[in-house]
């Protein structure tokens, strides 16, 4: 087997459409790895040209492939210490007269650590999370002072090397550095955002990070670099009215906002050379009353929308080249009483909502695969006024924030679906909690 180094490689190597070999034009398939935490990941591209990595990174195969060639990149072999599961993204097609620089390689394990934003205590609650029970311990130094006022909403980015958390209340986003073994935060610079932001996401590469303005109907784009956060040109874009959640597809083409007074879905194209956001054709996208959530499932071919107002659920197929919803058949799907968070399993299974059927509970549907539409599994109590749940990234966990209550329910995913609270459940948090990241 022929081993090669990772390979760095800089924007102007992305750019670069191919070069002449052997008196015609050969183009380079590449990308980048995220999320590692093991080593000996071995990617392969149309069965040859191995590439190990012991870090996340750029790549580029040393293949160079013909226009109209096809390609594949496969994993060969998944990471170990500790074991990981490593998913490629934009990874097979045909060269058309350009090179390849998006291909997204996504390693995933069991959730380490959990992190709560708590609005009125303005403090991130930061837990390890136990791999065998999902019981959440928490980390010493917690709560963390949030560097802004009213934490609002917060993501992990795909290395696991940064939190950002977006501070509805002094209209910043504030940036930490996560110790790798202990989960502790130290925190960087808080940055300007629009007003009352309530939303935040990063894409996949982790080259981008948006944050959604509720009060000034915008969303701000930036460049991240070693965590710290430039506006991209353009930046803020235009939305609808009072954006509410923010959702990138997979191979992180597409951002979603859910608009929540103005009752649909606004979708734009991302730039993946410089993060600029465009309106695709179709948009916006008609919503339920009040969508407030939204997620969308991991094979991306269907979106789901939480309608508080219209106490539903909307279910919608995707165009993954285009990025455009179509409601399935049957859709929207009463779901009881306002549903405020909702998130699909890593295996497009089911969908998790919170408040749904009845105040204070977490709701399994199952989604029929051929066609999206929702079936109602079961629904499990929780605290009071559930406002946001996360799912850890191996599949095995989900956690609700209580808004009322103060703390964080936390459960396991039976086979069925259906949720099962984890002993010593719910853990405490700071005051109001009201959103969820699993690292």
């Amino acid at each position: 087997m022929r081993t090669q180094a990772l390979v760095m490689v800089s924007a102007m190597g992305f750019a670069l459409a191919g070069c002449p070999i052997g008196g015609g034009t050969k183009f380079t398939v590449g990308g980048s790895v995220t999320g590692m935490r093991g080593s000996g990941l071995v990617l392969q591209i149309n069965g040859s040209d191995d590439l190990t990595f012991n870090a996340d990174g750029s790549f580029v195969f040393g293949d160079r492939l013909a226009n109209n060639a096809a390609f594949s990149v496969t994993v060969r072999t998944q990471p170990s210490n500790p074991s990981q599961t490593c998913t490629v993204r934009n990874g097979s097609g045909t060269i058309d007269k350009i090179s390849i620089t998006n291909v997204i390689v996504s390693c995933t394990q069991t959730g380490r650590f959990a992190y709560v934003a708590n609005r009125l205590s303005n403090t991130v609650s930061a837990y390890a999370i136990d791999p065998n029970s999902g019981a959440l311990v928490p980390i010493g130094g917690s709560p963390f002072a949030a560097n802004g006022t009213t934490p609002t909403a917060l993501v992990v980015d795909p290395n696991g090397q940064f939190l950002y958390v977006a501070n509805s209340g002094s209209n910043t986003v504030s940036a930490f550095s996560i110790n790798s073994a202990s989960g502790v935060l130290t925190a960087g610079i808080a940055t300007a955002t629009g007003s009352s932001p309530g939303a935040v996401t990063v894409d996949p590469t982790g080259r981008y990070l948006y944050v959604a303005n509720l009060t000034s109907n915008t969303v701000s784009a930036y460049v991240i670099s070693g965590g710290t956060l430039t506006p991209v040109t353009g930046s803020p874009f235009n939305v609808g009215a009072e954006p509410a959640s923010l959702a990138i597809d997979p191979n992180g083409n597409f951002l979603y906002a859910t608009n929540f007074t103005g009752n649909n879905v606004t979708v734009f194209l991302i730039d993946l050379g410089n993060g600029m956001l465009s309106n695709i054709s179709g948009s916006p996208f008609a919503a339920g009353a009040g969508p407030v959530s939204i997620a969308i499932d991991p094979t991306e071919a269907f979106a789901f929308v939480a309608n508080e107002g219209a106490n539903s659920l909307g279910a919608y197929s995707l165009t993954a080249s285009t990025g455009a919803l179509t409601a399935v058949s049957g859709s929207p799907f009463t779901s009881g009483t306002n549903p405020e968070s909702l998130i699909v399993d890593p295996a497009g299974r089911y969908v998790f909502a919170a408040n749904v059927d009845a105040v204070n509970q977490v709701a399994t549907y199952a989604i029929t695969p051929s066609s999206g539409a929702l079936t109602f599994v079961s629904a499990v109590a929780a605290g009071s006024v559930p406002i946001s749940v996360a799912i850890d990234p191996s599949g095995q966990f989900v956690y609700a924030v209580n808004f009322n209550s103060n703390d964080v329910s936390a459960y396991t995913i039976g086979t069925s679906g259906a949720l099962i609270p984890v002993a010593g459940s719910p853990f405490a948090a700071g005051a109001q909690p009201h959103a969820i990241a699993i690292d």
